[in-house]
């Protein structure tokens, strides 16, 4: 008998005359297949229901960093498999094929199906396709051939497929077979659901859904769900707090203050979103206008959604995509052209039109980012705080919408006091926040020494008028759940006016123990107050220690314990052109001052662009010169000076000598320190992200390393039509998306970025960041390390280099900064997201600051009780739901205008 078989689809059907006829009678069943995706599917073309156990290895176009050992690398792979899994479109597939995928799933959940996935760098393609069946009478059977893993390939291909029966030919493939799956991955679970999910997949409409399943129906099939990532479970726990009150109250009313680096964009957009597809009326976003292109980009990269934000200078509104849409003027800005409008913050603190023509419209949502900005004037010399015009605009705005969401820094930073300017915000149009005035919660100086638990509170009668007005939610305490049902209170109701004699006795003995009751240390007022009701806190700390972020380390360069070249302890050194550059940009801003309120701002403007880079410096100052007039750039609040008057002929000779002094320097050692930590610390094998808050330092700095590394990749991520890649010295313009894509293949392993740009990155894939500049501001530097700090990082520790020049007003702030950055897993834990630009003008004074911070921040653990239990929400992930928004029906729905 011949023990070598040929089998070519040219003379019968391979999938009848071969494979079906040799798995009839199968035990088990081994094959090397190609890739990853196709060869699953291939599964259920085949018999193999009846056999005990079936091995398929394939490939997956797998990097080597992914298959290293430890958790944080388990999750970079499922991300990255995910991702690859959801390349290829599945709309139409699994609708026509859902049997398919039904019978797919049952196989991989079955436990007799094992897949096993192969790096690149064992196969870079699996293209040589073979296996063995072992029959039950313990005869084996081996094969190799063209087999293409479709079933058209089997039936309309043409494919040839030699078996081979011999034990030597068989010995040969098992080898092949065993070296592969021995470096294979399983695939990962998430795969296995997710194909579960599509057979059970079903497009609906808004009507068809409850609220409260609107967010997983839309979110599901979102760009962030299909890269692999999710929505946080505490992120999940605040958009379902949002809909809570929205549908108790009909209105929500939050302070959203988690921790830096915790995520609180995503919430508060998913929650804007959602409540836009509600049909509950448009969204206004505002924040500094650094943050207003990072909103966009996290809109469009995350969501899937559109928007528009408004250009000041040029009072027009711009697209996700970088559109100009045109408009008759300020006016328009309360016509945007999406449901969802960005505005910058610095429009309202100037008083410019625009904050008119808001105030004349109703909105669904305003989420007011960086809301710690809207405040009162206080101090020794204020007789009476004096609200700024931000916070006035929110008082006035607030009653004319249905929602408003407030995300700030830590809450206590400098004045507790502080905190009810936005409860007071929260409270107009919403009255249960701090109840109807006059009320003991409108007077934070009665209140504060209660909440704070310095004082307690005996008398039964004061402790019924903190209780009544405004009343809290049956579902907080069981005392609240008595007081509601002795006086019939619906749900809603937030007030009540009948006296303490109307509660039962037990209700009021209930009342008078609270009086004295204590829980992990708190009072009950600590315990139960508009603060904490309305106040959302979640700590980094905590959600480590739950397992719910890991705890990467961050190694931070230059280090006090080695003295690097270049450098004077934390800062460059600088050249004597470097040094008058920056005295006459200080001279310029003097005198600037004399003339000009302004002058403040412009001081600390022309100082972070002269310590960004020589090259910001200098283009700087030439832009300022050639035009007589300030000029709008990405990401920066060139809005706040548009009534600066024209630079006169003194000031220009400041700007002069910075031109003259810094067109005389060829290089800077900024560009010399990357090269540096690049080549000699090896840090480009690890993969590098190079941050700068200006777009003009990040390209000066991308074309300088594609000459100095005419072989490597370099990438520019920046604005939506500035981004593109360097190679060997030429340019080449790309979408954002496709340079995610190739760091994600880690086909680029070097990038520079804009803070612009920054929210919408998720960049795991490299391990180390440098800073060419340092924004005075935590939470940025937060956002930056979060790029590669997150989620599917495979090293256990990066790496983050911070360049200042020495003797510069940016190397003073940065001293104080770095001692409270001494620990490597919670850089920013003791500092608040924002520090205000006084503080950084009273440098001596910025330390104690800091310090009295983190003091008021330790005492705020009443939090912590409170929203510990509530970052896990009930039931399952939305990446298993299986009622779908279509796409595009939710971008026609967000597409509709003001």
């Amino acid at each position: 008998m011949s023990l070598l078989h040929r089998f070519s689809s040219r003379r019968q059907r391979l999938s009848h005359v071969f494979l079906k006829d040799r798995l009839a009678n199968a035990r088990t069943y081994q094959r090397i297949a190609g890739y990853f995706r196709s060869s699953i599917f291939e599964l259920v073309a085949e018999e193999i229901a009846h056999l005990d156990r079936v091995q398929i290895v394939c490939n997956s176009d797998l990097d080597p960093h992914d298959i290293a050992i430890g958790r944080a690398s388990k999750q970079a792979r499922e991300m990255a498999l995910k991702e690859k899994w959801n390349e290829a479109g599945e709309a139409i597939a699994s609708l026509l094929h859902r049997p398919r995928y039904a019978r797919l799933y049952e196989l991989l959940k079955s436990g007799k199906v094992e897949v096993r996935v192969v790096p690149a760098t064992e196969a870079p393609f699996l293209h040589g396709k073979a296996g063995v069946i072992e029959g039950r009478d313990g005869s084996k059977s081996a094969f190799i051939g063209s087999l293409n893993e479709t079933r058209q390939g089997w039936q309309e291909h043409y494919e040839i497929v030699w078996e081979d029966l011999s034990p030597e030919g068989v010995a040969w493939v098992e080898e092949e077979f065993r070296y592969l799956w021995e470096r294979g991955i399983p695939l990962p679970e998430a795969i296995v659901e997710e194909v579960g999910r599509l057979a059970r997949k079903v497009e609906v409409s808004l009507p068809d859904l409850k609220p409260t399943d609107v967010p997983a129906a839309a979110l599901v099939e979102a760009p962030l769900y299909r890269r692999g990532e999710d929505l946080k479970p505490w992120q999940r726990s605040f958009v379902g707090m949002f809909l809570e009150h929205r549908e108790l109250y009909g209105t929500a009313r939050f302070i959203l203050a988690d921790e830096v680096g915790v995520g609180k964009t995503l919430s508060l957009a998913v929650s804007a979103m959602v409540a836009c597809l509600l049909g509950d009326g448009p969204a206004l976003i505002l924040c500094p206008a650094p943050l207003c292109q990072q909103w966009q980009v996290e809109l469009k990269d995350k969501l899937g959604i559109p928007s528009a934000m408004w250009h000041s200078n040029r009072k027009v509104w711009q697209d996700a995509n970088g559109h100009i849409i045109k408009t008759r003027g300020a006016e328009d800005v309360g016509r945007c052209p999406y449901q969802i409008g960005i505005v910058s913050t610095g429009l309202i603190f100037h008083n410019a039109p625009e904050a008119q023509f808001l105030l004349e419209r109703r909105f669904g949502t305003i989420v007011l980012d960086e809301a710690h900005r809207a405040r009162c004037a206080r101090g020794v010399t204020v007789k009476e705080p004096k609200p700024n015009n931000l916070l006035r605009f929110m008082r006035a705005i607030a009653p004319r919408t249905k929602h408003v969401l407030l995300g700030t820094a830590t809450p206590i930073q400098t004045h507790v006091e502080e905190l009810w300017d936005l409860l007071e915000v929260l409270n107009q149009g919403a009255d249960r926040v701090l109840g109807r005035s006059p009320g003991f919660w409108h007077q934070p100086e009665t209140v504060l020494p209660i909440v704070t638990g310095q004082n307690t509170v005996t008398d039964e009668n004061f402790a019924w008028g903190l209780i009544r007005n405004p009343l809290p939610p049956r579902s907080e305490d069981p005392l609240f759940d008595h007081i509601r049902s002795d006086l019939n209170l619906r749900p809603a109701e937030a007030f009540t006016d009948q006296p303490l004699t109307e509660l039962e006795d037990f209700t009021r003995q209930e009342l008078q123990d609270i009086l004295g009751d204590r829980k992990d240390g708190l009072t009950f007022w600590q315990r139960h107050n508009p603060i904490l009701r309305y106040t959302v806190l979640r700590k980094r700390a905590t959600l480590e220690a739950m397992g719910l972020l890991d705890r990467i380390a961050v190694d931070i360069w230059p280090s006090a314990g080695e003295q690097l070249p270049m450098f004077r302890g934390l800062g460059l050194l600088t050249s004597p052109e470097f040094d008058e550059a920056y005295a006459a940009a200080q001279d310029f801003t003097t005198a600037l001052r004399q003339r000009t309120k302004s002058a403040g701002f412009m001081k600390i403007l022309m100082q972070s662009r002269i310590c960004s880079s020589i090259a910001s410096g200098l283009s700087t100052a030439q832009k300022m010169l050639a035009k007589r007039r300030f000029f709008e750039d990405e990401g920066e609040e060139w809005s706040l000076l548009e009534n600066l008057p024209d630079i006169l002929d003194a000031e220009c000779t400041h700007l002069e000598r910075i031109i003259a002094s810094l067109s005389q320097k060829p290089t800077d050692l900024k560009l010399d320190a990357v090269l540096y930590f690049l080549q000699e610390r090896n840090w480009l094998d690890l993969g590098c992200i190079i941050f700068s808050q200006y777009f003009d330092t990040a390209h000066w700095v991308a074309n300088r390393l594609t000459a100095q590394l005419p072989q490597e990749s370099v990438a520019l991520y920046a604005g939506a039509d500035k981004s593109g890649v360097f190679f060997a010295g030429e340019w080449r313009s790309a979408e954002r998306e496709q340079i995610k894509k190739a760091v994600g293949d880690r086909t680029i392993r070097l990038v520079v970025a804009t803070d612009a740009a920054c929210e919408g990155l998720n960049l795991q894939t490299l391990g180390t960041l440098i800073n060419i500049d340092l924004p005075w501001n935590p939470s940025r530097l937060e956002q930056r390390i979060g790029r590669i700090k997150r989620f599917g990082q495979a090293r256990d520790r990066v790496d983050m280099l911070n360049l200042v020049y020495h003797g510069t007003h940016d190397e003073k702030v940065y001293e104080v900064l770095s001692q409270r950055m001494k620990d490597r897993y919670d850089l920013f834990g003791s500092l608040p997201d924002a520090i205000d630009d006084d503080w950084i003008e009273d440098i001596e004074n910025l330390d104690e600051r800091l310090r009295e911070f983190t003091e008021q921040k330790r005492q705020a653990n009443a939090f912590e009780l409170r929203y510990g239990s509530t970052v896990e929400p009930e039931g399952p992930g939305w990446e298993t739901c299986t009622k779908v928004l279509s796409r595009r029906d939710i971008v026609n729905r967000l597409s509709e205008g003001w």
